[in-house]
């Protein structure tokens, strides 16, 4: 038998999972069963929780439905229990280190008590001094093991169900199990500490406690917080039943209600039934208050005079002022011109158009990505919607002469976008761009998170400092209602790097739609408007960005490479798109530079081959089942200044060469192509290709623009039956 159980429900927090799990796998203390719990097989924390129990013996996953919540998930967690003793830990909170070692000690000191009470900290989500609220109250407990009518303020009710040890044959024995319903942290604490008979405190902090940016869920308006006197309720009678003594349930009373007050005083809790509320607590106040209860001094002991006599009009007089939500319009309309700043504000007030959408791809940078790939899609499959998208005056000459546009900064496009009711963009709209009620603001993002991304940035001072106020993203993340993925870890790593309440689409990329749908004649013309020679081998040469260089710097000499590759090979080279203003498409011997062309699927398809250093253009380029090499002369620097999400290097789509004579080998010798790549390819396939299927776009169009419900919208074909754009390679043997 384990020392410890360790339960982690993991519902929607599948993105901080994995360190969740890892800070408690990397425990110096290991005698220990880790339980995930996960809604089910195939929900995104199930693939994460699979992953670790295959490496780690001690990792049992355990399912339990969303609609049982975070009690019975909990519950589920303690049904699969083997341990002496069990620990709850949220599965976006982190278990300190040290932390076991410390229960241990400590439970072994007072003798194996029923509940060891432990601090933990409150960290802010993601900058911020985090704090320590249970040491003042823990400070002032007994030194040894007690039974807790000697420390009656230790109620529990205040302290968090993962803010313990608990022993298991106690629970067992008294029948604990989390209440149903919100709030069960409440009612757990309650009735653990009522049913203890020997308790201790540890004064260390145990569990850190990530906030999140949304806040929690408990505090949100809705019918829900009635169910905050349904555990108050649970616990007094629980108290009442076993009769015990008014000087042990004062505390209790008082905290408890301290919680029902809070509620009653803030009406924007309570989307309705506020008067029900109130009066209900009345009665639980009055029915159980204890023998001598004297209420407390102040604007506080005002309100609980106020509840026992149910003064409800009064209560509401006497709150009501400090709660008027002041609404200001402060940082919306930010046109830069006075004259366009005043219409802006008029069209805000004007109806949203049913019918009007705007897109805008790169900051305006011209008709490509995803946005493009939803436009062309909505033309065909929704005609009401009339699509404008968005460029920069030195784009708009190369706009598709039959997509209507606006010029970023113009009078028309502070129009369109004051009335648009639907918002589609790979980056985000300008900060002064007003999220108005009723729109729908699509975040299709632009690649796969490998280098760190949004608020993961922070710890990172070269990109932290390009970046900008990380209160202003966020601002900007508020607007989403949707935010699409082309695969799971994708859906992962944006709920880390961007929190916020918008809903993931796993829908896949609609700019990928295309390495499905192309055709022989698709890659054959695009490879000759490129001036690809017929026969040749091209290799897209595509790095990435790098955030402590000032421009672009290719990292090979490509006309060497060609020499040294082979008398067949040309270079596709692609910089990053910080770089392709002022390129024009270019040929220098065997290296065509493709920077400014303005698709980079047709540059994709064109290619026989990719080598990319850490660009996300290989997720992308993966779906074309064609050769990858990673060129990783720099990989170090790379995750020393930019921090990445995973180890390429252990995970790469194919071969993986760090210097330009190993590079030129793999070509010369075949190997780029070879078995081990293509089994290395697959992997990664499996991986990051998950949604990508050639209907994505569809299935956005479906959804966002069309309003059809989420059973209605096409499935994801099966990897296995997706047959990817021939290679010209395929199509010169055919």
């Amino acid at each position: 038998m384990p020392r410890f159980s360790i339960i982690v429900p993991s519902h929607g927090v599948a993105g901080r999972l994995s360190q969740a799990l890892d800070s408690v796998l990397g425990q110096s203390f290991g005698d220990l069963e880790l339980i995930p719990v996960c809604d089910a097989p195939d929900a995104p924390a199930a693939a994460v929780a699979a992953a670790y129990a295959e490496r780690d013996c001690r990792v049992t996953p355990v399912d339990s439905p969303p609609s049982a919540g975070l009690s019975g998930a909990r519950n589920a967690g303690m049904r699969a229990a083997t341990g002496a003793y069990v620990l709850f830990l949220d599965g976006d909170d982190l278990l300190m280190p040290g932390a076991l070692a410390a229960l241990d000690a400590r439970l072994t000191e007072t003798a194996d008590v029923d509940v060891l009470y432990a601090e933990h900290e409150r960290a802010p989500w993601w900058e911020g001094e985090p704090t320590n609220p249970a040491a003042p109250l823990l400070a002032q407990a007994p030194k040894g093991a007690f039974a807790p009518d000697r420390f009656p303020e230790l109620t529990g009710v205040q302290l968090p169900a993962w803010g313990a040890a608990y022993l298991r044959a106690f629970l067992t024995e008294h029948g604990l199990v989390f209440p149903d319903s919100h709030f069960t942290d409440l009612g757990w604490g309650g009735l653990t500490t009522l049913a203890a008979g020997r308790i201790a405190v540890l004064r260390q902090v145990v569990v850190r406690h990530r906030l999140r940016r949304q806040g929690s869920r408990l505090n949100l308006p809705g019918p829900h917080q009635h169910a905050l006197l349904d555990q108050v309720e649970l616990v007094l009678a629980r108290a009442a039943a076993e009769k015990l003594p008014a000087e042990r349930t004062r505390a209790l009373f008082d905290q408890l209600f301290a919680y029902v007050l809070k509620t009653a005083s803030r009406p924007e809790r309570l989307s309705s039934g506020h008067r029900a509320f109130f009066r209900r607590a009345g009665r639980l106040y009055r029915a159980h208050r204890p023998v001598g209860h004297r209420a407390p001094g102040g604007s506080l002991g005002v309100q609980h005079r106020l509840l026992a006599s149910g003064a409800y009009t009064a209560f509401r007089a006497l709150r009501g002022a400090n709660q008027r939500a002041a609404k200001s319009v402060e940082g919306l309309p930010r046109p830069r011109l006075l004259r366009t700043r005043l219409r802006y504000a008029l069209d805000l007030r004007r109806p949203l158009d049913p019918g009007l959408a705007v897109f805008s791809a790169y900051w305006g940078r011209g008709y490509a990505c995803n946005p493009a790939a939803i436009h062309a899609k909505a033309r065909e499959l929704a005609p009401h919607i009339r699509p404008v998208f968005l460029v920069e005056a030195d784009q708009a000459p190369a706009m598709p002469k039959d997509v209507e546009y606006a010029v970023i900064g113009s009078r028309r496009y502070w129009e369109v976008l004051a009335r648009a009711t639907y918002l589609i963009n790979n980056a985000n709209f300008a900060e002064g761009v007003v999220k108005r009620r009723g729109s729908v603001h699509l975040q299709t993002q632009h690649g796969t998170p490998l280098k760190t991304m949004g608020v993961d940035q922070s710890t990172y001072p070269v990109v932290a400092a390009q970046t900008g106020s990380y209160t202003k993203l966020l601002a900007r993340v508020d607007r989403w209602d949707f935010n699409l993925s082309s695969n799971r870890h994708s859906t992962q790593m944006w709920e880390r790097a961007f929190p916020g309440s918008y809903e993931h689409l796993e829908y896949g990329y609609p700019r990928n739609d295309v390495y499905y749908t192309a055709s022989a004649e698709d890659v054959v013309r695009v490879r000759r408007e490129l001036g690809v020679p017929d026969g040749a081998t091209a290799v897209l040469y595509a790095p990435t960005h790098r955030d402590h260089h000032t421009g672009f710097e290719a990292g090979l000499d490509l006309e060497a490479f060609c020499a040294a590759a082979g008398d067949d090979v040309v270079v596709l080279l692609r910089a990053h798109y910080f770089y392709d203003r002022g390129r024009a498409a270019r040929g220098r011997g065997r290296v065509i530079d493709v920077t400014a062309h303005r698709s980079s699927e047709d540059v994709c398809l064109a290619a026989d081959a990719l080598v990319t250093d850490y660009s996300s253009i290989m997720f992308d380029y993966a779906n074309l089942d064609r050769p990858i090499v990673v060129y990783a002369d720099d990989w170090d620097v790379y995750q020393e200044t930019r921090g990445v999400y995973f180890d390429l290097m252990t995970e790469p789509p194919g071969p993986v060469v760090r210097t330009p004579e190993e590079l030129a080998r793999v070509f010369r010798d075949g190997s780029y192509a070879g078995p081990e790549a293509k089994a290395l390819r697959a992997a990664f396939r499996k991986r990051f290709c998950q949604f990508d299927d050639g209907r994505a776009a569809e299935r956005v169009v479906r959804r966002v623009l069309l309003g059809e419900p989420p059973e209605a919208i096409p499935p994801v074909i099966p990897l296995a039956e997706r047959i990817p754009a021939p290679a010209a390679a395929t199509l010169a043997r055919s």
